[in-house]
């Protein structure tokens, strides 16, 4: 178990396209969000919650913070985190990757670097909201979120592009590991879950029925 590295979970709360908040829905027994937090116990020492709607998860028994910018999509989950984190080293993962591994995990973790993020690239994409970050990042990450709001009340035209981070990965460079040529690299690693479609997929693959 890393005890100088900091899990922080990322949970978006609600979904227009999921219809409701996917980190609540049921896999057996357990919520998603209960999966990713045991997952992330087992793992490190100190493991927080970034939502902006903590009155949902009264039952997680982590502490839990709210984004400091809001409305600002993930990188305003990956700043809240950093800026909370008591480590130099923290772990990012988003509620809804339910396929990632502890092998995934650590080996990002463990991979020796001089760059501020370590991410995977797998199924085609750089998976930004799964990897290593460095707490300074948060400095990053608030420069990018105050240009945000400086353009907006000008009037700007600004997209989430320029809020995303992949954005703040290209500002401050990244280690970025090509996952497919990993021993134990299967293809769902990084299967994202953001429709009802994708949950029951998820399902179906786990020999599970539909929970209530």
């Amino acid at each position: 178990m890393y005890k100088d590295v900091t899990g922080i979970i990322l949970s978006g709360g609600k979904s227009s396209r999921m219809g409701g908040n996917k980190s609540l829905l049921k896999i057996g027994e357990l919520t998603i969000i209960e999966r990713v937090r045991d997952l992330m116990k087992s793992i490190f020492n100190e493991v927080i919650l970034i939502t902006n709607d903590p009155a949902d998860y009264k039952f997680i028994n982590i502490p839990v913070f709210e984004d400091i910018f809001k409305q600002k999509g993930p990188l305003a989950g990956i700043h809240s985190g950093l800026t909370h984190s008591s480590s130099e080293k923290n772990f990012i993962i988003s509620c809804d990757l339910p396929f990632i591994t502890t092998e995934m995990i650590k080996y990002l973790v463990d991979f020796k670097t001089e760059k501020l993020i370590t991410v995977a690239k797998g199924d085609g994409h750089i998976q930004q909201l799964a990897g290593k970050y460095a707490k300074d990042c948060a400095y990053e990450a608030e420069k990018i979120l105050n240009d945000q709001l400086s353009a907006e009340r000008k009037g700007g035209n600004q997209t989430k592009k320029d809020i995303s981070a992949l954005k703040l990965i290209n500002k401050v460079g990244a280690e970025i590991i090509s996952a497919e040529f990993l021993p134990f690299y299967k293809k769902e690693l990084f299967f994202n879950m953001n429709e009802i479609e994708d949950y029951n997929l998820l399902l179906k693959k786990l020999n599970l029925t539909e929970q209530k």
